[in-house]
């Protein structure tokens, strides 16, 4: 049976800490960037480059993803314009949030450099000679209904030492599952390659 494709951004699947919550840190004090743009659960970001310390969704291959990453958004906390009230949400709906009260917003990110994520691959997919070597992402369309990221792997063929992530594996079992027939829309483990708290990993070859 072939893969379907419908990429969920980069969920944890190890790490230093134990499960559900791992590593995550916060990034308080207005944590997120001020704008319209959306971030979703499994997003990676990247400082937003406003000399505030604040992160914003990465752009993707499109924005050229060699950009050193925060990490990988698994939520936040902000006091809701609308709702009168501080919300918890596995997204940010990139509103909601008077830009006074912009120190109100924190944000939950992975960056521990042992992390390691489950993706999926573009409809190139990804083979048992890439597992080594790194990979690119795109940031693809994120679900507003759960709140769940779009991104996913780019076969890239290349090696390029800044790119974000290094290939671990890739994902076999169980078999028939979706992701797991090679090809297109395969699903891979991948690790940091190109973090705050480990950057610029070069390629092997």
């Amino acid at each position: 049976m072939s893969n379907v494709n419908a990429p969920f951004g980069f969920q944890q699947r190890q790490g230093t800490g134990s499960s559900p919550t791992y590593e995550q840190v916060t990034f308080g004090n207005g944590g997120i960037d001020y704008n319209a743009t959306a971030i979703y659960f499994g997003d990676p970001v990247v400082r937003a480059g406003s000399g505030d310390g604040t992160v914003k969704q990465a752009a993707g291959s499109a924005g050229g993803s060699t950009v050193t990453m925060a990490g990988i958004f698994v939520g936040c906390k902000y006091l809701s314009t609308a709702q009168k009230r501080i919300v918890w949400s596995n997204y940010w709906p990139g509103s909601d949030v008077a830009q006074a009260n912009q120190s109100t917003i924190e944000a939950y990110v992975i960056n521990d450099p042992n992390a390691q994520f489950l993706a999926q691959s573009d409809s190139t997919g990804l083979a048992q000679a890439d597992v080594g070597s790194n990979v690119d992402f795109n940031i693809g369309t994120g679900n507003a209904a759960n709140g769940l990221s779009g991104a996913f792997l780019i076969h890239t063929g290349a090696t390029t030492a800044a790119y974000p992530f290094r290939l671990v594996s890739l994902v076999l079992s169980p078999p028939g599952a979706n992701g797991t027939a090679s090809g297109a829309y395969n699903y891979a483990v991948v690790a940091f390659n190109n973090v705050e708290t480990k950057n610029a990993t070069a390629a092997n070859t």
